[in-house]
């Protein structure tokens, strides 16, 4: 067993970060509004094993927006779908979601807080900022991760 793993559970929109098989980080989470599969373009979260193939963002300030995976200076509109404060970028281990990576399935922080814990991304997994920098400091890269249905 991996000594350190994160699981996903889509049904209850809700990660958690376990050590040695015990849960030492949980916090809420939203999935895909569209549900989940692997089909490109599809917008859908995929499910099954993954390992963290990248972390960003280490040390910008909560709330930095990503676009490209790079810090822009310039905030868009509120209402934009962003991608804020630090990625986990996902990459498949199975045959079914080894696409992932190409998919750019990450692992990110969100300017829309208030939906956390409801499937509304664009296939990604959001977090509140706050959560997503606590877990980004706690994982490595190569760290498992699980994404259950």
């Amino acid at each position: 067993m991996a000594l350190h793993k994160i699981v996903i559970d889509c049904k209850k929109q809700l990660l958690k970060f376990l050590s040695e098989g015990r849960e030492i980080f949980s916090a809420p989470v939203s999935t895909s509004c569209a549900g989940l599969g692997f089909e490109p373009g599809s917008f859908k979260t995929p499910t099954g094993l993954f390992r963290i193939h990248e972390k960003i963002g280490e040390n910008a300030r909560s709330g930095t927006v990503f676009k490209g995976r790079v810090p822009i200076a310039d905030t868009p509109a509120y209402d934009d779908d962003l991608i804020t404060s630090r990625i986990l970028w996902l990459d498949g281990l199975e045959k079914e979601n080894v696409n992932t990576k190409g998919r750019y399935i990450y692992i990110h922080g969100t300017n829309q807080e208030n939906l956390i814990g409801q499937p509304v991304s664009h296939g990604c997994i959001r977090m509140r900022n706050e959560d997503i920098v606590r877990l980004f400091d706690m994982v490595a890269i190569d760290t498992p991760v699980e994404i259950r249905g």
